[in-house]
């Protein structure tokens, strides 16, 4: 007998979807999808069936399809089928057969999806399937995040079957008759996951004939330690994390005095793609010189003279904003500059203002990021001087001297380093007529 209620009342318990969504199912033609397909039909909901042929298995790959095409047929939904040529693919990403499956896959679901307007893409991972996932992490190395297995939901991909152990599915399949096929790839010790399964939970099951149980207690556990945990260091960069020109500024003393330092620096940074050894180079690297610079694929992260500082790779900003006479433009990490004409008289002086001999300006004035190259001759000075010495001089951090805009006359000549140094050449005189007064604002 199929297990109809404990299945609507998972479904209800963790609100994967509602009676009204349709959801696309991913079936393999295996037990476990298999049984999802059917509990789906009893319960009358509305679905459709996805089935990917990965030409692994040479035969038996085509029979699989077969079979699932028979399937979606005789329940009367709609099938939608996709040839990968998925060795190509790993070897073309330099990725495992394994992961490669797995991008295609996930890939290819999303994408139907989206063009057919299902609400949920639902996928046949049971109890097992949860157990070998906090094992492997535990393996490879792992957060917290890692042992709370695998999640009932997360985003459009809904998991209904996590009630059901392997054991649970094998009986219910035997004792209703129901046909299915069998991946021969599944027997294999090759793939780590297999090997966990066929060679390492049966010895555990010895211990703990349990297991299944024991295990999704735990990882209930975990995932609610995951829950309290994470509301902590939402807390904690609500309260650490500081906007410097688009730039996030942590206080070295706050990190320091961070308890425990290392977990929580770990779960703050982890948006940032930094690894747990980089992370830990960094806290070794606090109190040594600053100016020393740590990656991830997407940040850099400087350890400044009072603050660790993190940063978009892309961080520098290519747009060129053009000014052609009085009025503001918006630019970049949520500034603006504007411009007003005035006759010579009382200025006031402030870094946030700059007062140009208006005869001297070529419209239109243009304000960009700085360039290789870029040189001026600061205000009280007779030489020209690279800007990337005078951001030295000034001690502007790494991640900040990509976002100081600077303002080019239309000749070419450097005008102002916005916010920080206007150019000698350009000074109001005792001969200016008119004063081009500049002004950099927050938004």
């Amino acid at each position: 007998m199929l297990p109809l209620q404990q299945f609507t009342d998972y479904i209800l318990q963790h609100q994967l979807f509602k009676r009204a969504h349709h959801v696309l199912l991913a079936v393999s033609g295996g037990k476990d999808s298999v049984l999802m397909a059917q509990l789906f039909k009893l319960a009358g909901f509305h679905f459709s069936i996805a089935h990917c042929n990965f030409n692994l298995r040479a035969d038996e790959a085509q029979r699989d399809e077969a079979f699932v095409k028979m399937l979606a047929e005789q329940m009367e939904v709609p099938f939608h089928v996709a040839h990968f040529d998925t060795k190509e693919f790993a070897e073309r990403h330099k990725i495992s057969t394994q992961m490669a499956a797995r991008q295609l896959r996930y890939g290819w679901f999303e994408e139907v999806r989206q063009q057919h307007n299902y609400n949920y893409i639902a996928v046949a991972h049971h109890q097992n399937d949860s157990i070998e996932t906090v094992l492997l992490n535990l393996v490879r190395g792992t957060g917290i995040s890692g042992m709370h297995g695998i999640l009932p939901k997360r985003g459009h991909l809904i998991r209904p079957l996590l009630f059901l152990s392997r054991q649970q599915i094998d009986q219910i399949l035997e004792e209703s008759n129901l046909s299915f096929v069998e991946d021969s790839s599944n027997q294999s010790s090759k793939y780590a996951r297999n090997k966990l399964r066929l060679q390492v939970i049966p010895h555990l099951r010895e211990i703990n004939p349990n297991l299944e149980e024991t295990f999704a207690q735990n990882i209930h556990h975990f995932a609610e330690t995951e829950a309290l945990l994470q509301n902590v260091v939402a807390e904690t960069r609500r309260r650490l994390f500081k906007d410097e020109l688009g730039n996030i500024a942590i206080s070295l003393d706050e990190v320091a005095a961070l308890n425990p330092q290392q977990l929580l620096f770990f779960e703050l940074l982890k948006p940032f793609n930094f690894t747990a050894s980089v992370l830990n180079e960094v806290l070794a690297s606090l109190s040594k010189q600053s100016g020393t610079s740590f990656y991830s694929n997407t940040h850099r992260l400087t350890i400044d003279r009072s603050n660790v500082l993190i940063s978009a790779l892309d961080a520098k900003q290519e747009e060129v904003y053009n000014l052609h006479s009085e009025g503001k433009i918006a630019l970049g990490f949520g500034q603006e500059i504007s411009l007003h004409f005035s006759m010579a008289g009382n200025l006031k002086i402030a870094k946030h203002l700059a007062y140009i001999d208006a005869d001297l300006l070529v419209f239109p004035l243009v304000v960009r990021y700085r360039q290789d190259g870029d040189k001026f001759k600061p205000l009280g000075m007779n030489s020209f001087k690279k800007l990337s010495d005078f951001f030295i001089d000034e001690k502007v951090p790494l991640p900040h001297k990509e976002k100081v805009p600077l303002l080019i006359n239309g000749n070419g000549e450097l005008v102002w380093v916005i916010g920080m140094r206007q150019d000698e050449r350009y000074k109001v005189s005792a001969t200016t007529k008119k004063v081009a007064i500049f002004e950099l604002s927050n938004l």
